[in-house]
């Protein structure tokens, strides 16, 4: 969890960082932060013995990858099917953390930052979904400060479960 907090967070900087990116890039960019997300929550649910079921992190990391995958084989999308393939994509991921947190509510403790990662990746995903005519710079900031606020509460989260690990 810590690893796909920091590579959010460097995902949302970069797009802060450098605005005037293409769109051509922004598919690249979101590819590989998609596949990099889908592989470590792969690797989480391979190496088990954490306390999220492993086929949650399974099918996350499957989800995380097939959208990355889409964005490297049809790199000429058009801003539209873009935004709605990070928009759907969102809202299943955000869907697939809250119902983790909800079962794993009596297991850990702050279960609440599962709960808002996972409210807050539905939200963004809504907002792109029904708002698909927002500007492509509009769409940058709006999924850069998402890649952040999602990022910083893994990264709260994974050391609330690395203290738990510890009890």
């Amino acid at each position: 969890m810590l690893l796909r907090g920091l590579i959010a967070i460097a995902f949302g900087v970069a797009t802060f960082v450098w605005p005037q990116i293409s769109l051509l890039s922004l598919i690249l960019v979101y590819g590989i932060y998609a596949v990099a997300d889908g592989v470590l929550a792969l690797i989480a649910a391979i190496r088990g013995g954490g306390i999220a079921p492993r086929w949650w992190l399974a099918l996350g990391g499957v989800i995380s990858i097939l959208a990355g995958a889409l964005a490297f084989v049809w790199p000429g999308l058009t801003a539209l099917v873009l935004i709605y393939l990070i928009g759907f994509w969102s809202i299943m991921r955000g869907a697939l953390e809250i119902f983790g947190a909800i079962r794993l509510r009596k297991e850990i403790a702050n279960e609440w930052t599962l709960i808002a990662a996972g409210a807050l990746s539905v939200i963004f995903g809504l907002i792109l979904v029904f708002a698909p005519g927002a500007g492509a710079m509009g769409l940058l900031w709006l999924i850069a400060a998402w890649a952040i606020l999602f990022g910083g509460l893994l990264i709260f989260l994974a050391f609330r479960v690395r203290t738990l690990a510890k009890a």
